[in-house]
């Protein structure tokens, strides 16, 4: 098949530093070419990929201090649009700008969301383009939307020789990603208060969380067990993550993925996680790791989480979370949507009316003979 990739201009890909949708897609591309596909991929100047690479912008656009990327993005989707009969199978990483670019050649098009769809901002879209085919990346994001074109959910894969098994647990709790609400670093450090087991802080600060970290975070770092190490890149996120006794994954928010958690797991690190979104998709709870849902029993969690198999922890990575079983899901999902192209026209999806999140957020009410558009 040929393939067009369509990355995010945020980061590289893979990013040089955090960058979680880019790094997939880097896996994802290399794993296709692996496979035999003919991939073209969509990204900034300066990623590095096995594929074809045209280049959107010269470099990622955050670490250009570029912060508004509808620009660019713009863009980039007419130069894929453009080329369009060069491929068989167009799959879109970047939200939700091609919904409407794109909506006349949806039987070779495909997007995968990987952020949350439980805030109403963004239904409009779905609402007026229900056709366009969707991958989820966990059961559980579909829950706001669930009448819109699903395809597939597929979990996310990173290649199986990308961080090394350690055996033997480290000293300290480990917290990898990004310092937000949502992320509740501030439960990672009160559960190291409370267990007495050091933390060590890895994550990047974005200008939009700046003030939740100098007024909540900051002042939680005068303390001898938590060491806060910033943001670090791939050569450091082996180790950090292998020489750790446990990830704490204490989130607040409907996670959809979470994809730090299969890092640690590649790595034989169990996690401790609050049941939110994804999480019971990911975790096997008493195996790869704990499943909390209080301070308490997180606290808890620490003491036992010495007695998990750091061997059983990392063959359940390799039995579900590697890149080679995330490119071949993929692969099966666009063969799909090529033999239904080829079997018959493409129909409308019926109008969609988007549960009353969006209805109640808006003030507004649907009438029995109300059409979609008119009771949003």
């Amino acid at each position: 098949m040929r393939i067009a990739q369509v990355a995010p201009l945020a980061e590289a890909v893979p990013p040089r530093l955090y960058g979680g949708t880019e790094r997939v897609v880097s896996w994802l591309a290399e794993e296709l070419v692996h496979q035999g596909q003919d991939v073209t991929l969509f990204a900034s100047g300066d990623s590095r990929s096995s594929a074809k690479l045209v280049s959107a912008v010269p470099e990622a656009l955050r670490l250009a201090g570029i912060r508004d990327h509808t620009a660019s993005t713009l863009v980039m989707l007419d130069e894929v649009r453009r080329r369009a009969e060069e491929f068989d199978i167009i799959h879109f990483h970047v939200d939700l700008l091609q919904f409407a670019l794109f909506k006349d050649l949806l039987p070779k098009c495909v997007t995968t969301l990987h952020g949350r769809l439980d805030l109403p901002d963004f239904h409009p879209v779905f609402r007026a383009f229900p056709e366009m085919p969707l991958v989820s990346i966990s059961d559980d994001q579909r829950r706001p939307l669930p009448a819109v074109n699903w395809l597939s959910t597929i979990h996310h894969g990173l290649p199986e020789k990308l961080y090394r098994f350690t055996e033997q647990p480290g000293g300290y709790l480990a917290f990898l990603g990004r310092i937000s609400p949502e992320k509740r670093p501030d439960r990672a450090i009160e559960i190291a208060k409370r267990s007495g087991v050091p933390l060590k802080i890895a994550a990047k600060v974005d200008p939009a969380d700046r003030d939740y970290f100098v007024c909540t975070i900051q002042p939680l770092l005068d303390h001898p067990l938590v060491d806060f190490i910033g943001e670090i890149d791939d050569a450091r996120k082996g180790d950090f993550l292998s020489g750790a006794s446990a990830l704490l994954f204490p989130i607040d928010w409907p996670e959809p993925f979470g994809l730090v958690m299969i890092e640690a797991m590649a790595c034989g690190t169990p996690v401790i996680a609050w049941g939110a979104g994804s999480v019971p998709e990911v975790i096997d709870h008493g195996i790869s790791g704990m499943i909390v849902s209080s301070l308490d029993e997180a606290v808890e969690a620490v003491g036992q989480v010495y007695r998990l198999d750091r061997g059983a922890v990392r063959d359940c990575f390799e039995m579900r979370f590697t890149a080679s079983r995330m490119a071949t899901d993929y692969i099966e999902t666009f063969a799909n949507m090529l033999d239904r192209s080829r079997l018959a026209p493409t129909q409308a999806t019926p109008s969609l009316v988007l549960p009353s999140l969006y209805q109640e957020a808006h003030g507004m009410a649907t009438g029995a003979g109300a059409s979609p558009l008119q009771s949003a």
